[in-house]
């Protein structure tokens, strides 16, 4: 049976307006004793990442610029959740935001992380289905986003594009398509 370590000193070591740098002092149930680092935001609801489909074949995707990667790259529509929403207006929010659309099915799919041995984040899958136009403010993003329209009936194609790098998307998509093809069989 598993039994979680006991966290013996939890401090920050160094702090920016997007994360929190903790050391963590760990002792194991067999005693050993370790030291983890790892990332965690100053004050976070979490994230959402959006599948918006336009019709049982169509995800709506965005090119966006990444930081990281210091390039544009394809993905889904995605941002964090604001104090007090839940993950469902979160996600309806930045679709209208990020892709001028609203959807009237939200479906809540999963919570997944990106590298739990050293992250904190966890990111809310939503599929959005029966969308509408719509759109609000454009919230944090710094230039209109291009939308590009994407076939699920191509996933296999897709996944391999040259510019859709980020597995939190790819994930998804295979969620989505999963999904989308039970609901057509059923």
């Amino acid at each position: 049976m598993r039994k979680k370590p006991e966290i013996t000193k939890l401090e920050t070591i160094a702090s920016t307006r997007v994360f929190n740098i903790e050391r963590m002092d760990l002792k194991f149930s067999n005693g050993e004793e370790r030291q983890y680092e790892r990332l965690r935001p100053p004050r976070s609801d979490g994230a959402v990442l959006v599948i918006p489909m336009l019709d049982e074949d169509t995800v709506l995707m965005i090119y966006e610029y990444s930081g990281g990667t210091d390039r544009y790259e394809l993905g889904l529509t995605k941002g964090k959740i604001d104090k007090g929403e839940t993950p469902l207006e979160a996600a309806n929010r930045e679709l209208q935001e990020e892709i001028g659309y609203a959807a009237n099915k939200l479906t809540f799919l999963k919570t997944i992380t990106l590298a739990p041995g050293y992250q904190a984040n966890k990111t809310h899958i939503v599929l959005a289905e029966d969308l509408y136009e719509s759109s609000v403010d454009s919230g944090d993003e710094p230039e209109p986003l291009e939308v590009v329209k994407c076939k699920l009936s191509e996933l296999d194609d897709l996944v391999y594009h040259e510019d859709l790098t980020e597995a939190r998307s790819i994930a998804a998509l295979y969620m989505a398509k999963d999904i989308i093809d039970q609901q057509i069989s059923d």
